[in-house]
């Protein structure tokens, strides 16, 4: 998360990164999904970066004594939310803005070609249904039957206000 943090204060994209890191897109991919990278990926990291080294590092497990607050732990599980909620909204987004280009091609080549048959109403049809039911899990305020719903549903049956 931290390298994340640190390519998105720069305005970089991950190819960015991965050409000033001499590391290949797929492990900067790999590294912000949260996978373990060798030691020698972080150094090439922490060097683009012109961060300590010991800083980008994984923490090691926590000991018995010490604990980390919850407060701080949920900063990051927000954190992470609103990195996941942002990832699927730019996917919407792509799916629509794609959607919305082939739509345009496919009408000039309808109207340049068959105008009297219908054919291109059936792809824009089938396709913007497509679009409008990932509209509606992107957008809709939670998921129908989702784990939110679950834990609602098994705060109720024990009795917990919610």
């Amino acid at each position: 998360m931290l390298i994340q943090k640190l390519r998105l204060k720069q305005g970089w994209s991950q190819q960015q990164l991965a050409e000033a890191s001499g590391l290949s897109t797929r492990t900067i991919q790999r590294i912000e999904a949260g996978h373990p990278a060798s030691v020698e990926t972080l150094k090439s990291i922490a060097a683009v970066f012109e961060v300590d080294f010991a800083s980008l590092s994984p923490t090691p497990p926590e000991s018995p004594t010490m604990s980390v607050s919850p407060t701080a732990r949920t900063a990051e599980q927000q954190e992470a939310e609103a990195f996941k909620q942002v990832r699927t909204l730019r996917r919407f987004y792509l799916h629509l803005f794609k959607y919305l280009a082939v739509t345009l091609v496919l009408l000039a080549v309808h109207l340049l070609t068959t105008p009297p048959k219908m054919w291109v109403f059936w792809v824009i049809g089938g396709w913007g249904l497509g679009v409008v039911l990932h509209a509606v899990r992107v957008f809709s305020p939670r998921t129908w039957l989702g784990a939110q719903w679950e834990r609602e549903q098994v705060e109720k049956r024990l009795g917990r206000p919610l």
